[in-house]
């Protein structure tokens, strides 16, 4: 379950980076479902969940503006990552991360967060590319729909990680099959003959 748990959380990160940190915090804070490691308490301090909140506010708002979530991809594409790796290193309780960062590369305990960090890269990828041929293909108005869905699917792949890790598996087949349709309907497009006049 651990696995499918730092999986889900790091999938979630590619596509909002800010969800399941804030998940992770407020389950941590405000139930009994998530108990953070030592190290990880300040994810759960209000000041700190005040600070997701806004950015997360700030990147919810930024990605569903054409044209301006093609900038914000572009400084997520680090952001992200690092929100794959810290939820990860989280989730599985990497303590010597944040304490004692040389025995953190001693032990080994960097290769999950190094892992979250490419599963949430990889999916920051497809957001990414997946957006570029909505907003093609729609002119910039899918956007806002297309922002919508990925920040419900982080949103629901977050909570399935912490509270139901099985269902990350579900999560993770629906956002491929939509990769996939999107890039199927875009390339129909893109060979569909022009309706012109004909004289």
């Amino acid at each position: 379950m651990e696995v499918l748990t730092a999986l889900g959380l790091a999938s979630a990160a590619g596509l909002n980076a800010y969800v399941p940190l804030l998940a992770l915090g407020l389950l941590a804070r405000y139930t009994e479902l998530v108990a953070l490691p030592a190290g990880w308490g300040w994810l759960a301090d209000p000041w700190a969940l005040g600070v997701l909140g806004v950015l997360l506010l700030v990147e919810v708002t930024a990605d569903k503006i054409p044209g301006l979530d093609h900038v914000n991809d572009l400084l997520q594409t680090v952001v992200r990552p690092v929100s794959g790796g810290l939820v990860v290193g989280a989730g599985t309780g990497q303590e010597s991360l944040l304490s004692d960062p040389s025995a953190f590369v001693e032990s080994g305990d960097w290769v999950p967060v190094l892992v979250g960090m490419g599963i949430a890269l990889a999916v920051h990828a497809l957001k990414a590319g997946g957006r570029a041929v909505v907003n093609a293909t729609t002119a910039g108005v899918g956007a806002p729909v297309a922002s919508t869905a990925e920040d419900a699917l982080s949103i629901g792949l977050s909570l399935a990680a912490l509270l139901l890790p099985v269902l990350v598996l579900v999560l993770l087949v629906v956002l491929v099959v939509a990769v996939v349709r999107t890039r199927s309907r875009s390339r129909r497009r893109r060979e569909a003959p022009s309706g012109g006049l004909r004289a």
